[in-house]
């Protein structure tokens, strides 16, 4: 065994100092490579990456926890409406409830306790994320709808973290049906906000080095168990609240309207960071509002948008931003400025791969002490856009605090007011008819380096192997349809071109030089589908097959944590056989 370990370290360090100088150098040397042979020396590069990381994974053992593919089987699984209609059903009502919950616990800063927050590990925080400091709040919001034909209720809850595994959603659909065993239901989904800034709920973002090392003697010891990267106890905590909040929405359902709205914003609120091979950018905001027939009951405003709240966790040299503060970010702030308007709050996130808040850090150039002020000012300003958007300019400004305004104003040349140029966005009252279908979804893990993390059982997947070293993952995807508003429900942190189309799509914009060869989610349900993403399941990110690339050069630092170059294609041909089973 001392032979063998040896190596193994050695491997470690050598993959260490090859990999951290590879988005440095690497980047820096493809650039100043001709064209012709800028593909050659990518492919070697990630030849070498691969062939590390692909060494080292041979070395351990499999997880004694993988299970054979061919005994698959979900009992907490929902598929959706037996039957999908083409109009509403007669004396059809919208009938929705809500609720919300925080998600942490009373022990998170005593002394003794573990922990962290999920989103950042970087030297600028001395590579410990433990929590310090809680600046606001880690929230699960629920809605439970549907149109009253008795096809069964739907629930849809999100939650504020960095991402929520289907092994886990599972246990929290059992701990609901144990709640409402008597209740019908169509479909249970849990979507992530993907807040870098609150409690890790995948496990990768605790004392990881720790872990590593005490996980790898552990591989070759069956006998002893591995430490998991989440604090379990927390987790299983949690998943009772969410079950409770679940049943408080389902319990809360009241009849009424639904309308939605869309609009496209200004692209500055949005910027296409760090995929430039990924040429679609959607600045649209989609909002559904449903007012219940009581008026004394409250109504709730439902928004999607593509967020990536990583503004707060971000450690900075300030030592009061170290990265270790818990915060819900931007889409905390956008709810706070949506329920001080009069309404419940429900946030479902769009396609995000890459994709993240604009306006850089300058924040109309105001004097802003702390990084959770400019994610509540752009949250608060995205909860304005949310409450205003059908209203005019004329409306909107007569309700503006002008006297702040013109004081920003004053303060800064950068200064740009919101509602410039105004045009407000069409509303329409949905019918009361509700579908919604559901398919599992296997998907090979072809990254060594995800392969590697699920045999040291570092993030809590449930990983199913068929044959000799071919390892699943089982997802899920879905499509709903809210009146004619069409919504896919995808798993992880999806590239918008995957959504829209784009460069990345074809053979002229992708590093491989081929076409990726299946239909966008626009070209498979309608031109209008929205997209709620990290839907049931967080998998990393979505790479189209052909544009994927494990040399981590030219942006392409999203396929390290991604399943590997077949997941967009077992997505999206799902998809594909979604869409031909509806029609």
């Amino acid at each position: 065994m001392k032979k063998r370990f040896m190596p193994l370290l050695s491997v470690i360090l050598a993959l260490s100092i090859i990999v951290s100088g590879f988005s440095a150098v690497g980047a820096s040397a493809a650039k100043d490579l001709g064209s012709s042979l800028k593909h050659v020396g990518v492919a070697a590069l990630e030849g070498i990456v691969r062939g590390l990381l692909g060494g080292l994974d041979f070395m351990i053992p499999d997880s004694k926890n993988f299970k054979k593919l061919s005994e698959y089987k979900d009992d907490n699984f929902y598929s959706g409406n037996k039957e999908l209609l083409d109009e509403p059903a007669a004396d059809a009502c919208w009938n929705l409830g809500y609720a919300k919950a925080s998600l942490v616990p009373d022990d998170v800063l005593e002394k003794g306790t573990e922990y962290y927050l999920g989103g950042f590990m970087t030297f600028d925080n001395g590579m410990n994320n433990k929590i310090e400091e809680i600046i606001d709040d880690m929230q699960i919001r629920v809605i439970a709808l549907d149109d009253g034909s008795g096809r069964g209720i739907s629930v849809y809850a999100n939650v504020d973290c960095i991402g929520f595994c289907n092994g886990d959603i599972q246990t929290v659909r059992k701990y609901f049906k144990e709640l409402m065993p008597d209740t019908d239901f169509a479909s249970v989904n849990i979507t992530s906000t993907h807040c870098h800034s609150c409690i890790d709920t995948q496990g990768l973002w605790t004392n990881q080095f720790k872990k590593i090392f005490g996980n790898l003697f552990k591989a070759y010891l069956p006998f002893l168990e591995k430490e998991k990267g989440v604090n379990t106890e927390w987790l299983d905590w949690a998943s009772h609240v969410m079950a409770q909040a679940m049943k408080s929405a389902v319990e809360d359902m009241t009849p009424g309207t639904m309308t939605y709205a869309v609009k496209t914003l200004n692209k500055e609120y949005f910027e296409n960071r760090n995929r430039k091979s990924s040429t679609s950018l959607c600045s649209d905001m989609s909002r559904f509002v449903f007012t219940p027939f009581d008026e004394s009951k409250t109504p709730t405003m439902i928004v999607n948008i593509a967020a990536h709240p990583d503004v707060t966790g971000l450690a900075t040299s300030d030592p009061e931003d170290n990265g270790r503060q818990l915060s819900g970010d931007y889409v905390y702030y956008m709810g706070e400025a949506i329920e001080q308007g009069g309404y419940n709050f429900m946030f479902f996130n769009g396609a995000i791969a890459g994709i993240y808040y604009g306006r850089g850090l300058t924040n109309d150039g105001q004097d802003l002490e702390r990084r959770y002020m400019q994610a509540l000012r752009y949250g608060h300003e995205m909860g304005a856009i949310a409450l205003n958007l059908t209203n005019t300019y004329d409306e909107i400004s007569a309700n503006a605090d002008w006297d702040t305004i013109n004081k920003e104003k004053a303060a800064s040349e950068e200064y740009s007011l919101w509602f410039e140029g105004w045009e407000p966005a069409e509303e329409r009252e949905l019918d009361p008819l509700f579908n919604v279908k559901i398919m599992s979804c296997p998907i090979q893990v072809k990254n060594p380096l995800m392969q590697l993390v699920g045999k040291l059982d570092l993030v809590d997947y449930q990983v199913y192997k068929d044959g000799f070293a071919k390892y699943y993952m089982v997802s899920e995807i879905g499509f709903a349809q809210f009146g004619d508003v069409k919504v896919a429900m995808m798993p992880g942190e999806i590239v918008q071109d995957l959504v829209y189309g784009g460069g990345s799509l074809t053979a002229e914009g992708s590093y491989k030089g081929k076409d990726f060869g299946y239909k966008t989610i626009r070209e498979l349900f309608g031109d209008e589908t929205i997209v709620f993403g990290l839907c049931n399941d967080a998998i990393g990110y979505v790479v189209p097959d052909n544009d994927y690339s494990l040399a981590i050069v030219d942006d392409h630092y999203q396929e390290l944590i991604s399943l590997g170059e077949v997941t967009a294609s077992a997505i999206m041909g799902r998809f594909a056989e979604l869409a031909e089973e509806i029609g």
